[in-house]
């Protein structure tokens, strides 16, 4: 069975689900706005050049989850879905998907972002498998923790092989799409590596190894 696995910020959407959340609670006065916004830039800088401590992040991402209650942060993240992430669902990337599906492929979303954000987002693209950051509950509330291995850089692999023993596939026929050079790691395992749209990086990279390039903007 073929294997057609996806990144999401930049490469389905038109845009960072991880900055647009805190610019959603910012905006809406969920969080002293110039602070988050200051920190939330420092982080974004950071995974643009490679260097971000991704559990540090996370910790950051996850603690107005840990800091509100379910069913409020839960309503929040529905008018974010709508405010934020359907204006910037790409067009390209739905068709894309529609390919794959139609070849009857796996399609799998992959991505260092929380599934708090991104379950709803793979919904929207009629994705049923999602591999993501995971935050834990305890009691119906999250706790800001995490869970086992962010899929971030080199943790892509090791998650995606964990979800792969687990449901008895391999990488025998595999796509990637990604446009960060934080996926390499990930695009050097599969047999068809894409980039998307790509950062300055991967652009150079992809070139040097010959990978197809596309845009779907």
């Amino acid at each position: 069975m073929s294997l057609a696995l996806f990144d999401l910020d930049n490469t389905l959407i038109g845009g960072d689900s991880d900055l647009l959340w805190g610019q959603y609670l910012a905006e809406h006065g969920y969080v002293d706005a110039p602070s988050h916004e200051r920190e939330h830039k420092r982080f974004y800088d950071e995974y643009l050049a490679g260097t971000v401590d991704i559990h540090a992040f996370l910790r950051f991402q996850l603690r107005e989850l840990a800091e509100n209650p379910f069913e409020t942060v839960n309503r929040w993240r529905s008018n974010f879905i709508r405010e934020k992430i359907e204006p910037i669902v790409l067009p390209k990337a739905q068709r894309l998907l529609d390919e794959h599906r139609a070849q009857g492929h796996i399609l799998v979303i992959i991505t260092a972002t929380n599934r708090f954000i991104t379950e709803p987002i793979a919904k929207v693209f009629g994705v049923r498998h999602l591999i993501a950051s995971e935050p834990e509950m305890i009691n119906g509330q999250y706790t800001g923790r995490i869970l086992g291995t962010p899929p971030f850089a080199e943790g892509k692999v090791t998650c995606l092989n964990e979800w792969l023993e687990h449901q008895g596939l391999d990488f025998a026929d595999s796509w990637f799409y990604s446009d960060s050079h934080n996926d390499l790691p990930l695009l050097k395992r599969v047999t068809h590596p894409v980039a998307v749209d790509p950062d300055d990086s991967l652009a150079a990279e992809a070139l040097k190894r010959g990978w197809m390039t596309i845009s779907l903007r």
